[in-house]
């Protein structure tokens, strides 16, 4: 169940419902983004569900320097807006830095620490001070514990409005696992719990200096992760991953969304 604030500020009705993250990995252009988001609006409307548009202004945490990258902050973010205007949706964005959070906090409703920097102190509390919500998502690298310590920092300056999100585990070199306690886990600190379906499924590096991913896991992963019961999924897609230019390798066709949608609602109707 998600909690109150979410009704307050975005006017969700059903707060027992789950919560649906989703978009394309990064701000190609504004043409992907509103096409994405109108179909994502008119599908999360039919199901019922609370929904939150999803796209980075920037991708910082490239493997290559030469990766694509985004087409600059205060352009992305202006689309991100326009988007957030024309379609009435809240929207989450990625921030790399303590700099970028309050410019970032202009445009986005919930400020989003990414998996490599769940650690940083300062990144965590400038966000939280926005007063925005903050998703932080849990490092491949860390164990679901010590997410209690990432939320603190954020409760420390006055922040109550924080959710955990489980992207998979490393397994070695250029593969991942999830661990499935970790839901439980992290649902003990008293936080709502997101589970990305589509970066538990990449390939970090995998590529010639380009994550790979494996999108055929998206679907029994989440339906997992329903089944232990989450208070929503995150989930990135795009009209055509294939010309994605960013985490394509592992992101959810935009014609599959909604059958996959139906079957998660379906399994988190049989969980207490």
């Amino acid at each position: 169940m998600l909690p109150k604030y979410f009704q307050k500020e975005f006017g969700f009705k059903d707060l027992k419902k789950i919560l649906i993250i989703a978009g394309p990995c990064v701000v190609e252009n504004k043409s992907v983004i509103f096409r994405t988001c109108e179909r994502l609006k008119e599908i999360t409307a039919k199901l019922k569900l609370p929904f939150v548009f999803k796209s980075s202004y920037n991708k910082a945490n490239r493997t290559s320097g030469k990766s694509f990258r985004g087409i600059g902050m205060d352009k992305a973010l202006q689309i991100l807006a326009d988007a957030k205007k024309e379609f009435s949706v809240p929207v989450i964005t990625d921030i790399h830095s303590e700099l970028e959070a309050g410019i970032a906090a202009e445009v986005a409703d919930i400020l989003q620490i990414p998996a490599f920097l769940c650690r940083q102190t300062e990144l965590i509390e400038t966000a939280a001070e926005t007063g925005r919500i903050i998703n932080i998502k849990k490092g491949q690298f860390i164990s679901a514990y010590d997410m209690k310590y990432q939320a603190e920092k954020a409760e420390a300056v006055g922040s109550k409005k924080i959710i955990l999100t489980e992207r998979g585990t490393f397994f070695g070199y250029n593969n991942l696992v999830v661990d499935f306690r970790n839901l439980v886990i992290m649902k003990k600190f008293g936080f709502p719990v997101i589970f990305d379906a589509t970066h538990s499924v990449q390939m970090p590096s995998k590529e010639k200096g380009i994550s790979g991913g494996n999108p055929e896991y998206i679907e029994p992963l989440a339906k997992a992760a329903a089944a232990v019961g989450v208070d929503g999924f995150f989930i990135e897609t795009h009209p055509e991953p294939s010309r994605a230019l960013s985490d394509g390798s592992n992101m959810l066709p935009l014609d599959k969304l909604q059958k996959l949608l139906v079957k998660l609602i379906n399994i988190s109707h049989l969980v207490d």
